[in-house]
């Protein structure tokens, strides 16, 4: 693709970014979820040919450059804080969600690929998560839809556990420290976990904070396992398209940046700034993506995906809890 050709549809992406960033800081709301509802509105813009080249790269390769670029917002010596009993809990939560994303797909007989993503999604980072591992599934007539419905439904429920979340924490009587591993281990986006933590207290926000990291780095393994799955046709999708790499190249930079980071090799303001350009990339493909999607395609997804992730909003929440209780004993 020529540059040029990119470059309308791509300052298009941007405009809408910018607004949607505006408008969360405006009225303290999730940034991606504005950038996806502009993006809608514009919908009507998705197949000009003007636009549509720029789209495209904004919804892909800018996608994966900034998936790349969250690697520079972990280091080892995050994880290696936690300790042993907030890792095996974050583990098994992921992995515990993930598993029941799968069957709940199964159970009402939609493709293995939505459930492995709508759980992804839920387990690891939300709407990170989501286009990250949507990037590695086979391209299907509904898969960039179903990515659609799956960010707004993870960004909505991760902002009402946001604000409900504290509340429970309190209410079952945890300290700081159980606070923090519920909050960064249950509630799916990062400014999300930051905000209710910090609701609590400091110390809460920053632990949650570490917490969610962790499920952030279990990302790598869990993507590069679904590009092993669909590649050799075990996804159970049924979806035709063209095979993902097995290692995709976005995720050799996130391992890279991690690597770095952990060795000290990134100063921490280059790292800071590395995370916003992330950031912004994120927000830039989303409101790309959600020019090219419409409400009514949407709608004929159907309720089975909504009630999917609420219910495996729920199931991580229990295994988190059930996990602190474990070790409380």
């Amino acid at each position: 693709m020529r540059p040029l050709a990119a470059a309308p549809g791509s300052l298009a992406a941007l405009a809408i970014a910018l607004a949607a960033s505006y408008l969360a800081e405006r009225y303290q709301g999730p940034q991606l979820l504005f950038a996806l509802m502009l993006g809608m509105a514009f919908n009507f813009a998705a197949e000009s040919r003007r636009l549509k080249p720029g789209l495209e790269f904004a919804s892909r390769t800018v996608l994966r450059f900034g998936v790349a670029l969250l690697g520079t917002r972990i280091g080892l010596e995050q994880i290696v804080a936690l300790g042993a009993a907030p890792a095996a809990i974050v583990v098994a939560a992921v992995a515990g969600t993930i598993a029941f994303g799968w069957l709940l797909a199964r159970l009402m007989r939609r493709p293995a690929s939505e459930g492995l993503l709508t759980g992804g999604a839920v387990a690891i980072c939300g709407a990170s998560a989501a286009l990250a591992i949507s990037a590695v599934l086979p391209a299907g007539k509904d898969q960039q839809r179903f990515t659609l419905l799956t960010v707004v439904g993870v960004t909505t429920l991760s902002t009402i556990a946001m604000v409900f979340y504290p509340t429970i924490a309190g209410e079952l009587g945890l300290d700081a420290r159980q606070a923090a591993i519920f909050l960064g281990g249950s509630i799916h986006d990062v400014a999300q976990v930051v905000g209710a933590g910090f609701m609590i207290s400091p110390e809460v926000g920053d632990g949650a904070t570490l917490v969610k990291l962790l499920r952030v780095a279990m990302l790598v393994p869990v993507v590069v396992l679904f590009a092993h799955l669909f590649r050799n046709g075990h996804g159970g999708s049924g979806a035709q398209g063209k095979r993902p790499p097995i290692l995709p190249g976005f995720l050799v930079a996130f391992v890279l940046l991690v690597a770095l980071n952990s060795a000290g090799v990134v100063p921490a303001g280059v790292a800071r700034g590395l995370g916003e350009v992330s950031r912004w990339c994120l927000v830039v493909a989303i409101a790309a993506l959600g020019v090219k999607t419409s409400l009514m395609q949407l709608a004929e997804l159907g309720w089975k995906p909504v009630a999917m992730m609420v219910a495996e909003t729920l199931f991580i929440a229990a295994v988190v809890l059930g996990g602190i209780a474990l070790a409380r004993g």
